[in-house]
């Protein structure tokens, strides 16, 4: 015969994982930059159960150029963020968001010469 226990608290559903006001506020400033530069033309975000995913996009039409992506189950890990290519490779991966929006820098100093 099968007791219930009734002191286990109900379950409840995961908060999906989203940007911070601040990691936001450095992902559209670096964001703007390109568009500024005729680069990039929109992005999506999207708030997952295990992720938050910035997708950056040529035209809407189009598959992301870029996604910035927030896995924090990773960040004792690999780290939490890491940026990846069109084609799924992880162009960068570490635990400050900073560090893993450094993989830009080369392609800002295209855009100035």
């Amino acid at each position: 015969m099968r007791t219930q226990n009734a002191a286990l608290p109900p379950r409840r559903r995961a908060e999906p994982v989203a940007f911070t006001r601040s990691e936001l506020t450095r992902i559209l400033g670096l964001y703007g930059q390109f568009v500024a530069a005729g680069d990039w033309r929109d992005y999506a975000i999207d708030c997952l159960n295990d992720a938050a995913v910035f997708s950056i996009y040529r035209r809407a039409s189009e598959v992301p150029l870029y996604r910035i992506e927030k896995r924090p189950k990773l960040a004792k890990k690999q780290g939490a963020f890491l940026v990846v290519s069109m084609s799924g490779e992880i162009l960068k991966r570490g635990h400050e968001l900073a560090q893993v929006l450094r993989v830009f820098d080369r392609q800002k100093l295209k855009l100035a010469t």
